[in-house]
């Protein structure tokens, strides 16, 4: 069976021994809920769920500087990699050390289901991704019901400080938050992760304030630097947890079930 990535490149279905790194913390996760954790022999130290799992897993750097050669020692079949977590010029140098390289790229919540059947197909775990994909549809269904009762709000989502940034509507985070209503600003940009100044004008359409937990940590003492923000004092702030916005894979199914619940409680609390 051929199955195509993020690039349309062709991968046929992994036969013998198999050895499989992952530089993708999500798919990482993914990975081990198709039941492929003995097949992963490297990751990155963000590769972090399941924790007990991937404890024993050799760490091969970061998810933008990766040890080549911990890599290339490893001597993976398989590399997984992500347009957005990794840097081109390390999948490029990979694909030289390495017979397969896997690029994913999911841009909406229903890319999911794309991605399952190709980790599922490639690694002869289809009947695991259809049982993922099953849960998703259920999942996502019940998500954009419950979408009808909330109003639109216009939402910054903080992925980092000093400088402020944030995310277009064209990433996947914009995208998840979409479906409950939750329309992120800046509404255009030309850049996937934009910087955002925090001013009256740039405000002046925002509801909602969510500083997420990742990839910068926000913590209850950023809140209170965001409420002392001139503009910001009359709007809802809250932490997020931003691998249920921005964890694709097997997380995403935890990420649909999370949103309505936390969109209600932050109303419920005002």
């Amino acid at each position: 069976m051929k199955l195509h990535d993020a690039v349309g490149a062709v991968h046929e279905s992994a036969r013998g021994d198999f050895r499989i790194v992952s530089l993708v913390p999500s798919v990482t996760e993914l990975l081990c809920d198709l039941g492929l954790a003995g097949h992963l022999v490297g990751r990155t130290g963000f590769c972090v769920r399941p924790r007990a799992t991937l404890k024993s897993i050799p760490k091969v750097g970061g998810t933008k500087d990766v040890d080549l050669a911990k890599l290339g020692a490893l001597a993976p079949t398989h590399v997984v990699v992500n347009i957005d977590e990794n840097r081109k010029e390390t999948v490029d140098e990979i694909a030289r050390l390495v017979p397969h390289v896997i690029v994913t790229h999911p841009l909406a919540p229903r890319d999911n289901l794309d991605l399952y059947q190709l980790i599922g197909g490639v690694f002869g775990r289809d009947r695991e991704a259809s049982v993922l994909a099953e849960r998703f549809e259920r999942a996502y269904a019940e998500t954009t019901a419950a979408a009808a009762s909330f109003a639109p709000q216009g939402v910054v989502y903080l992925i980092w400080r000093n400088p402020w940034m944030t995310v277009s509507r064209g990433t996947y985070i914009s995208r998840m938050l979409g479906l409950v209503n939750w329309l992120t600003v800046p509404e255009t940009s030309a850049e996937r992760y934009p910087r955002i100044v925090l001013d009256r004008a740039t405000l002046a359409g925002v509801d909602v304030v969510l500083p997420s937990s990742e990839p910068y940590m926000f913590r209850e003492r950023h809140v209170g630097e965001l409420r002392a923000t001139p503009g910001l004092e009359q709007k809802t702030i809250s932490l997020i947890d931003g691998e249920m916005t921005s964890w694709y894979g097997s997380r995403a199914i935890a990420g649909l079930e999370y949103l309505p619940r936390f969109r209600r409680a932050l109303e419920a609390a005002q």
